[in-house]
């Protein structure tokens, strides 16, 4: 992976990170907002210490441990990579009440046009924010957008600790046997 330098990354907040989907994909992952790396390198879960790849693997979502930069071969397992809030930040608790409200009316969008048989959005306290549902949990949830279901996994950011790498995939292959019934 290349280095970046501090002003380099400041610069990444700029940029926006283009999605990773096509219509009716099996599963549409969203996480909560680029991070700068991922923002500069424009790879999503691009920081080293974040679990999302290894955990996507680890779940039997793919084959193999993919890399960020191999994020568009995604597409051929039918997953796909959005986020709630398209600004890049150095962390998560820079962004606003708004900007998540805002965040999960144009993901709510993008779902009904793309239409994925779930959407699996990383991280409670951002679902809950986006999504105005105070009372959200892990797991499957009652909300559907159209035909799309909904399912809450945990924050695979390495600041997460009350998730292990095992019990992360342990909810991700949750998700997945859904998502093959």
């Amino acid at each position: 992976m290349p280095r970046f330098t501090p002003a380099e990354l400041e610069a990444a907040r700029d940029r926006l990170l283009p999605d990773v989907v096509a219509d009716g994909l099996r599963v549409l992952f969203c996480g909560i907002n680029p991070g700068l790396l991922s923002a500069a390198t424009g790879h999503h879960f691009a920081r080293p210490g974040n679990r999302f790849w290894p955990v996507l693997h680890r779940s039997g979502f793919t084959p193999r441990l993919l890399k960020p930069s191999e994020q568009e071969e995604l597409l051929s397992y039918g997953l796909g990579i959005t986020n709630v809030v398209a600004r890049a930040s150095a962390r998560a608790d820079e962004l606003t009440a708004e900007e998540y409200r805002e965040g999960g009316r144009q993901l709510a969008l993008k779902v009904a046009r793309l239409r994925p048989r779930w959407l699996a959005v990383v991280g409670v306290t951002a679902y809950r924010a986006a999504f105005d549902d105070r009372k959200a949990q892990v797991g499957p949830q009652e909300r559907r957008i159209g035909d799309t279901r909904v399912w809450v996994l945990p924050n695979p950011s390495g600041l997460n600790a009350h998730w292990t790498a095992q019990t992360m995939a342990e909810e991700f292959a949750r998700l997945r046997e859904a998502a093959e019934a």
